[in-house]
Order: structure tokens, then C-alpha cells, then sequence
């Protein structure tokens, strides 16, 4: 019996999903007999439709950091509305000492955001906004900031939802 490393998940998602690599970084384990040195990775895949997920891997070579980091991303994805090209309304978010303001913006205008926030916007499908982030320039706090502000659009979206199904339901009563 012969054991196949390749998981078959990760392979379902390859064609769906394009992944970015945001920011790699060699760190250092020091112990008794020197340094440990390992790379670690920042990965965010996404399917260009309002769909996007962030990973974090770490490993001793970058090639396996970055697979490690995609199949994190595909377990922690988040799913949003789109508003044709741009969000439907401002968001703000805080993730540790990162703050993000994101803006709806007039279809031809862009992504006018920083790198890490650019490859998140770009990756979930986002082709018009404006977007600022604040005190942290930390590319994981950034990051991670920015999909909470993403998260917020499906849960309000979801909140508001619930609350025409519960007027609907007083007044057939």
C-alpha cells in the first residue's frame, strides 16, 4: 500500500483560488548549539469574487513555508458581497496595533491602498476603493485588519437579513 502525500483537497483548490505572497521573513530559533533559522511566510489566497483567506507558514525552506501558509489560507476563508466593483459601504477594523479604513470608490478609480492591503483587495475581487491603514505598518496585523474589515460587510449583510425575515414573519401573523 503505498501512502500519497498530496492531499486531494489542496488540488481541488488550485483552480479555483490564486494565491499572493505578501511577505516572507527568515527567523531564528537560538539554542544550545547555535541558531535555528526557518523561514516563515504570509499567504493570502483568494477567487477574485468576494472570496479571500489568509495563512501564516513556517518552515525551513520558503517554497514549503508558502505551501503551508495556502493550505492555512484555504481552511480561513471568508466570503463577502460585492458591490459590481468596489464594497458597498465604509468599513473600519483593528487587529492588534493596526487600524484600516476602507472606502467605496467610483468604478476606474483603483486600489489606492498600501501593499499588504492591496494584495487582500486585489485577491478577493475589490477593483475600485480607497483604503488607509493607520499606526501599524506590521504586514500581519495589517493584513489580518483588513479581513476583519471584510468580515464585517457579510456580517452585516447576514444581520440585516435576519432582521427583513423577522419583520416579514410579524406581519403575516
Amino acid at each position: 500500500m503505498t501512502f500519497n502525500r498530496n492531499n486531494t483537497n489542496q488540488q481541488d483548490y488550485q483552480p479555483e483560488f490564486s494565491e499572493k505572497v505578501v511577505d516572507i521573513k527568515r527567523v531564528a530559533k537560538v539554542v544550545k548549539g547555535g541558531r535555528n533559522l526557518s523561514f516563515r511566510t504570509l499567504v493570502v489566497i483568494g477567487n477574485g469574487k468576494g472570496k479571500v483567506g489568509v495563512g501564516l507558514g513556517k518552515s525551513e525552506a520558503i517554497p514549503d513555508a508558502v505551501q503551508k501558509a495556502t493550505s492555512v489560507a484555504q481552511k480561513n476563508l471568508l466570503s463577502f458581497d460585492l458591490k459590481e466593483t468596489t464594497i458597498p459601504y465604509q468599513v473600519e477594523a483593528k487587529y492588534g496595533a493596526a487600524q484600516v479604513i476602507i472606502k467605496p470608490a467610483p468604478q476606474g478609480t483603483g486600489i489606492r491602498a498600501g501593499a499588504s492591503m492591496r494584495a487582500v483587495l486585489e485577491q478577493s475581487g475589490v477593483k475600485d476603493v480607497v483604503a488607509k491603514s493607520l499606526r501599524s505598518q506590521n504586514p500581519i496585523n495589517v493584513v489580518r485588519a483588513t479581513i476583519s474589515a471584510l468580515g464585517q460587510l457579510s456580517e452585516k449583510n447576514s444581520g440585516a437579513e435576519e432582521v427583513q425575515d423577522g419583520g416579514s414573519e410579524d406581519v403575516q401573523n
